[in-house]
């Protein structure tokens, strides 16, 4: 299997870094990074508000029982007017400012969860990476997404293999309008109300100039009948009137990165 030789390219490495965000790539990584060189990895997780505290905690847990070298960052990346303007390539400046603190603690090779996938996307982020010599394991091997959940399940990881697919909350805001610390939070707040009420397979809290867009895959689409809808339409809208803002809330299919503009 391709994954039996993930790692082969770095036994010469005395240590590692690993930047985990809290997702399936980046804590499949670790886990296995970890037990293949135990006592030899460093993981490093940045907890801002482009975080969810979620994402955060399952870390925290899994760290403790894997009994990893985590050491929890705050990357500044909102202390950055270039990542605050909300560019098309905000990433970059998110990522420049992750590896860059990183690089502070540590003069580790530094790893990346990215996979083959995401090769097909715009993913300025990993110009950063490049700029600051981080390798992406699963890239070098070739395992794509549906590869790595695999490799999770192998792991003894089922909960984490069966994690849907989440962006940084920041990626819900379209491009140019500013990154709000407390939008973030609301945003998150919301994405929880409706998994709490509809258990959808994907669903994203956009922040466009019209207001709130609240997208769902197309089977929870059909199953958001008009009472659901004007009920999570008026809890949405009091998630953000209580931050002081009148969003009207719309419901949308699913679109994968509809809040960049080029």
């Amino acid at each position: 299997m391709k994954n039996s030789n993930l790692l082969t390219n770095f036994v010469r490495e005395k240590t590692l870094a690993i930047a985990v965000s809290g997702g399936v790539d980046s804590l499949t990584l670790a886990t296995y990074a970890h037990r293949f060189f135990p006592g030899m990895v460093k993981i490093f997780h940045s907890a801002t508000p482009s975080v969810p505290p979620q994402a955060t905690n399952r870390l925290r847990v899994l760290a403790a029982k894997e009994g990893w070298s985590l050491q929890v960052i705050d990357a500044n990346e909102f202390n950055d007017k270039n990542y605050i303007s909300n560019p098309v390539n905000r990433c970059f400046f998110c990522k420049t400012n992750l590896y860059a603190t990183i690089r502070k603690f540590t003069k580790d090779q530094i790893l990346s969860g990215a996979n083959k996938d995401d090769l097909k996307e715009f993913r300025p982020g990993l110009s950063a990476a490049q700029k600051y010599g981080v390798r992406h394991p699963f890239v070098e091997v070739g395992l794509g997404k549906s590869e790595i959940r695999a490799l999770a399940k192998n792991l003894g990881l089922a909960d984490i293999s069966e994690l849907p697919s989440s962006p940084c909350l920041s990626s819900r805001v379209e491009t140019g309008i500013h990154i709000q610390r407390n939008v973030l939070t609301l945003i998150n707040e919301t994405e929880l109300l409706i998994n709490e009420n509809l258990r959808p397979e994907t669903v994203r809290c956009r922040i466009r100039s019209g207001g709130v867009y609240i997208e769902l895959d197309n089977i929870s689409m059909s199953k958001l009948t008009s009472d659901l809808r004007r009920k999570l339409s008026l809890e949405t809208e009091r998630i953000f009137s209580s931050a002081g803002f009148d969003y009207k809330v719309n419901f949308d299919h699913y679109r994968l990165g509809s809040a960049f503009l080029n």
